[in-house]
C-alpha cells in the first residue's frame, strides 16, 4: 500500500504509486507515519532525490516530512521552489527569472518564500489560491484547472494530470481565460525563461 507522501499540483498530500522525480519539504507534517498537518512553515522547497552522501530519513521524529513530486512542474504548481543547497543552479536560474520577469532586484530566499506563501494559500486557511489568466499568455510549464482536473500547459497543448500520471495531450485553447494553479510569481519566472523539468510522458 503506497504511503501518503506524494504531492499533487494543487499542493495536496496523497497516497499514490506514482514515482517521484524530486523530493520536497515544508516542515514537520507527520506524527508516526501519518500526515497530520498541511504545512509547518513558509519554506516550501524542491530538493534533489540524492545530494552527496546525505540521506533524508522518512518519518523520523522531529525531522521534516519527506515529500515527493512527479516532476518539477507539479512541484512548482504546488507552490514549492528550488532548494538553494542541493539545487543551486536551478535556484539561481529561478531567482534570476523571477527578477527579470518582475523587473525587480534578484530576491532573497526569505522574500520569495513570503510571497509564494501569500500566493498559494488563502490567509488563515489551508485552501489554495487560484488566479485567472488568458490562455494565450500562459507559459509552458504552468498548471491550470480544467473540468477534468489539473492540466499542464505546453506550447500548443495541455496535458491532464492524475495520481496515475499524465493523460494524452489535447489542443490548447487559443482564446478565453482559465484558472491557474501555479502561483503568480512562479508563473512570471516561467514566462521569463525558467524551464522546469517535465516528465517525458507529458510530451504530445
Amino acid at each position: 500500500m503506497p504511503m501518503r507522501n506524494r504531492v499533487t499540483p494543487t499542493g495536496d498530500i496523497v497516497a499514490a504509486d506514482l514515482r517521484g522525480a524530486w523530493m520536497g519539504n515544508r516542515g514537520v507534517l507527520h506524527e508516526g507515519m501519518s500526515i497530520v498537518r498541511f504545512h509547518r512553515s513558509k519554506l516550501w522547497i524542491i530538493c534533489a532525490l540524492r545530494y552527496r552522501d546525505q540521506r533524508a530519513p522518512q518519518w523520523a521524529s522531529g525531522h521534516y516530512t519527506v515529500l515527493f513530486f512527479h516532476d518539477e512542474a507539479v512541484a512548482l504548481a504546488a507552490g514549492h521552489r528550488p532548494c538553494a543547497l542541493c539545487r543551486r543552479e536551478a535556484y539561481t536560474a529561478y531567482r534570476r527569472a523571477w527578477a527579470d520577469g518582475s523587473g525587480v532586484p534578484v530576491p532573497a530566499a526569505a522574500e520569495m518564500d513570503r510571497r509564494l506563501h501569500e500566493e498559494r494559500i488563502v490567509r488563515g486557511t489551508h485552501r489554495r489560491r487560484f488566479h485567472p489568466a488568458s490562455w494565450p499568455q500562459l507559459p509552458s510549464g504552468a498548471f491550470v484547472r480544467t473540468a477534468e482536473g489539473p492540466a499542464l500547459v505546453l506550447a500548443d497543448s495541455i496535458v491532464g494530470w492524475t495520481v496515475e500520471g499524465y493523460a494524452p495531450a489535447r489542443a490548447r485553447p487559443r482564446a478565453g481565460t482559465v484558472e491557474v494553479i501555479t502561483p503568480q510569481a512562479t508563473l512570471t519566472a516561467l514566462a521569463a525563461g525558467y524551464r522546469p523539468q517535465v516528465d517525458p510522458s507529458a510530451s504530445p
